[in-house]
């Protein structure tokens, strides 16, 4: 089969056009920007990858299907093409995932708002270490596994993240709608997307179509503390499991411990001790996502004893790029990497550092970059979700020029509810000011813990500062 994706460097797009060479087609594709890791990762493949987008080239690939990214909008040549000529017949990302990667094996699908990349891949290494050979679809780069995007046996479980996120520019539903989840995890429902969601409602909406697929025989594993799943509960097919520290769970967290040495916890099920961890993950965020993969591969792998699982590969987990990642140590500056970009992830991450680092001064560092955190929709919940730092640094509003000021983040308005004589917070129009500014901060007194968070690249300032620092040890 020959397949054509337009888009192809975006992560999704490029790891399930590489497990499709992989399986023997002929896979080639474009993009507006090529750019490593990606294009080196198609290329080492054998994909061709083109800049730029060509209505006579996409004529002359003869495609028998043409992928098109959530990316690609009216107006793209080859859409257009596409539209204009219907000569090749084309498919979502997820609508070619169910077709080639889900049929007829069990899925399981970890949603939610937060905490789906590394849900998903705590999940692949307890199934792979159990030896089930799974595959797997993950968005990030886990470290404890050799890829993000594996194809396993044919008949082997399948982990994917389910994305809410909309499809295509023809398909606005939930790319999770297309996954037929076998079993299905739901960590957190908050409101986020706002140019897809109207709405808290309008998101939970979207999550309780997805419950209508888990078929009876399938399981639904929710986070029993999250008052916003519990809206879409209970069902009347199917198995729902709780997981989370209160006592209305069937899978219970704790005791729970985080100190500066390390994290640890235990796991019950219906009343009956499972497993006990100690890692180096932070925070009860991280836990309950254990705890879910773990319920989850338990299911999968043990059916019918599920405690039978051990937890020990979980104490081996490196965690995932960009995920509290460390850039740079020493004995008075650490600099952190965090993929943050919604309120109440970054809330907990800085709840957890100081429990974690209590000797440290921490210094959040934010940049509004997603569509939603880069307009004024979650403004009080920004103004809360900084309080557990010392200091506020926030980078310029990304593409803020295109916001209308009416839509716009209010970035003093966000200030206005963390200062105090003890902190400072300030916020900055360029890059390079910013970036000496942060410099100075860190240069007296210290130990310094800066976190970055942004789902983007910072302006360079942290890679930048990172190889400096490193050049002169």
């Amino acid at each position: 089969m020959k397949l054509y994706f337009i888009g192809i460097c975006g992560t999704a797009m490029g790891n399930v056009a590489m497990l499709m060479k992989r399986q023997g087609h002929s896979v080639s594709g474009s993009d507006r920007e090529v750019y490593p890791p990606m294009s080196d990762l198609l290329q080492d493949a054998g994909i061709e990858v083109f800049e730029g987008f060509s209505a006579e080239r996409l004529q002359a690939v003869q495609a028998d299907y043409v992928i098109v990214g959530n990316a690609a909008t009216r107006g793209n040549p080859e859409v257009e093409f596409l539209l204009c000529e219907r000569a090749f017949p084309y498919l979502s990302l997820p609508e070619l995932i169910r077709k080639e990667l889900l049929a007829g094996r069990p899925s399981l699908v970890i949603s939610g708002t937060h905490g789906k990349t590394t849900t998903a891949s705590m999940a692949a290494i307890l199934l792979h270490e159990n030896n089930t050979h799974p595959g797997w679809l993950i968005g990030g780069v886990p470290g404890s596994l050799n890829s993000g995007a594996v194809i396993g046996d044919a008949t082997a479980p399948f982990v994917i993240e389910g994305d809410e996120y909309d499809s295509a520019f023809f398909d606005k539903r939930s790319k999770f709608i297309h996954y037929a989840p076998t079993i299905l995890t739901i960590n957190h429902i908050e409101f986020d997307h706002s140019d897809i969601f109207r709405d808290l409602p309008d998101v939970q909406r979207s999550f309780s179509h997805l419950i209508k697929l888990v078929p009876e025989k399938g399981t639904i594993i929710v986070n029993g503390d999250d008052p916003n799943i519990d809206e879409l509960l209970p069902v009347p097919w199917g198995k729902v499991l709780r997981v989370g520290f209160g006592g209305q769970n069937d899978i219970r967290i704790g005791p729970f411990v985080e100190d500066a040495r390390s994290t640890r916890f235990s796991l019950s099920w219906n009343g009956l001790p499972w497993d006990s961890v100690e890692w180096p993950l932070m925070g009860e965020y991280n836990v309950r996502n254990g705890a879910i993969a773990a319920t989850a591969a338990a299911l999968l792998v043990y059916p019918d004893a599920p405690t039978a699982l051990s937890l020990a590969p979980l104490e081996r987990f490196k965690g995932v790029k960009r995920r509290q990642d460390i850039r740079f140590q020493s004995e008075n500056l650490i600099l952190m990497e965090d993929f943050g970009h919604h309120p109440t992830a970054i809330e907990s991450v800085l709840t957890s550092l100081k429990n974690r680092y209590p000797g440290h001064h921490l210094t959040a560092a934010f940049e509004p970059r997603s569509n939603t955190s880069a307009t004024n929709v979650m403004e009080d919940a920004w103004r809360r979700a900084f309080l557990p730092a010392d200091a506020l640094f926030l980078a310029p509003i990304f593409r803020g020029d295109t916001i209308p000021d009416k839509t716009r983040l209010n970035r003093d308005y966000v200030l206005g509810g963390f200062w105090d004589e003890d902190k400072a917070a300030h916020a900055f129009d360029d890059f390079p000011s910013m970036e000496t500014q942060l410099r100075a901060h860190v240069s007296g007194g210290g130990p310094h813990l800066v976190v970055f968070f942004s789902n983007g690249a910072f302006g360079g300032i942290l890679d930048a500062w990172v190889t400096e620092l490193n050049d002169k040890r």
